[in-house]
């Protein structure tokens, strides 16, 4: 019922930038709080980021803060991860994931997945 779809993934050097997006179609956008997770090679997946229904709440995991952004345009029914000073450490597949409204931390009360896409970040 409800698809997304990550894009922009792909191979930068430590100090780069990436701009993830995440389209969602077969629901009303507006509605959904949007989370992106990522999994890196032998690890469980991670919560990165997440930004409610309306926009105004986001939530970010200390590693990342100051350096990744999450935005959305409902327009466009898209969101967006704009990743800066990219690190090692942040190579991971990336997956968007949809809820109702409230942004939650927590992968088992996401609903609906991307498939993920590949960043990977060389020294």
């Amino acid at each position: 019922q409800v698809l997304l779809v990550e894009s922009g993934g792909g191979l930068v050097q430590a100090g780069g930038s990436l701009r993830l997006s995440c389209a969602v179609s077969g629901g009303t956008f507006s509605s959904y709080a949007i989370g992106w997770f990522r999994q890196a090679p032998g690890k469980e997946r991670e919560f990165v980021t997440a930004i409610s229904w309306t926009g105004d709440m986001t939530y970010y995991i200390d590693s990342v803060k100051g350096r990744f952004t999450i935005s959305r345009d409902n327009a466009k029914n898209t969101v967006y991860l704009q990743m800066n000073s990219l690190k090692p450490e942040d190579t991971a597949v990336y997956f968007c994931a949809a809820r109702q409204k409230f942004l939650s931390e927590y992968e088992g009360s996401y609903d609906y997945w991307g498939q993920g896409t590949q960043v990977t970040v060389s020294s």
